[in-house]
């Protein structure tokens, strides 16, 4: 069979998706997509200005509006400026090796954007949404064995690459127990989680070592596949029939590109009693939680 495309997305008029972090890389190209396809997309950015620049080259219908997710204010003031009901929530900003820094709430710069503040806008928006919570993740959340839960912050001797992979293991641990939740709770919503194999994007243009930058630019010619191709598991995820919990990915060798397909996870990616005390943490240090009742 043909490779799946974007060409097999069903009609999404009338539907509406928030992609976090589209102004560039899979979030553009996601948005690009789902507008082609009818759906109404609003861009949420940290840079209302390049937001801007981007939604102008995109077809249909669409919106930009301001979040910073190193920033749980701005996740808070974007949840609670929403009206109306949100068909799509894609968790698609992230960024990647960079130098040691904090949030503006004091988390390490990965695991506060990448991971706590998707935990905290998604459960900020959870009641309005109706259909499906896609969160982008990476084959990098095989980079570690589990989650510091002693020190989730990496205070002390820091390694950027493994505290990229234990914010990309936090988002599929997220998306294990966001689904527990979701089916205890009766709801029809699902949660799937997604990754672009290598994609070549400018997230890769941000680690302080010049040789690892180097090195990621002549991957990114010779190895990656383009933005475009890597946003397809994305793509797939957000708008095909699947269990729930499903983690979509490239089908070809070390999921590094190809078309979207069903992937594996690592054991600790899988480990259920870790995603529970992930959960457990996560609330504490943003101070949300799962806003649905369980059914009766």
């Amino acid at each position: 069979m043909p490779a799946w495309s974007i060409d097999r997305i069903p009609d999404l008029t009338g539907r509406t998706a928030i992609i976090t972090g589209a102004n560039s890389g899979l979030g553009v190209h996601t948005a690009r997509a789902l507008t082609r396809a009818g759906a109404h997309v609003v861009l949420a950015v940290r840079d209302v200005t390049k937001g801007a620049e981007a939604a102008a080259a995109l077809p249909g219908s669409h919106e930009v509006r301001r979040l910073d997710l190193a920033d749980l204010a701005s996740v808070r003031e974007f949840a609670d400026s929403w009206d109306g009901d949100v068909d799509l929530l894609i968790n698609n900003a992230g960024v990647m090796i960079p130098p040691e820094g904090r949030t503006k709430d004091g988390f390490e710069t990965q695991f506060g954007t990448n991971h706590l503040g998707h935990f905290a806008l998604t459960n900020l928006l959870l009641p309005r949404v109706t259909d499906r919570v896609v969160t982008v993740a990476s084959t990098a959340h095989r980079y570690v064995r589990g989650i510091n839960f002693d020190n989730p912050n990496f205070t002390g001797a820091y390694n950027a690459q493994r505290a990229y992979g234990q914010s990309k293991l936090a988002n599929l641990l997220f998306v294990l127990e966001l689904q527990r939740r979701l089916t205890e709770a009766g709801s029809p919503v699902r949660a799937f989680a997604a990754h672009p194999g290598y994609a070549a994007t400018n997230l890769q243009n941000h680690s302080p070592s010049a040789a690892l930058r180097l090195l990621m630019r002549v991957g990114n010619r010779i190895v990656a596949q383009d933005a475009e191709a890597g946003a397809l598991p994305t793509l797939y995820a957000a708008t095909q029939d699947l269990p729930g919990a499903s983690y979509l990915g490239p089908d070809g060798l070390f999921e590094v590109r190809g078309g979207p397909t069903l992937v594996s996870r690592s054991a600790a990616a899988s480990d259920s009693a870790a995603a529970k005390k992930l959960w457990t943490l996560s609330e504490e240090l943003t101070g949300t939680g799962f806003p649905l009742a369980k059914a009766s």
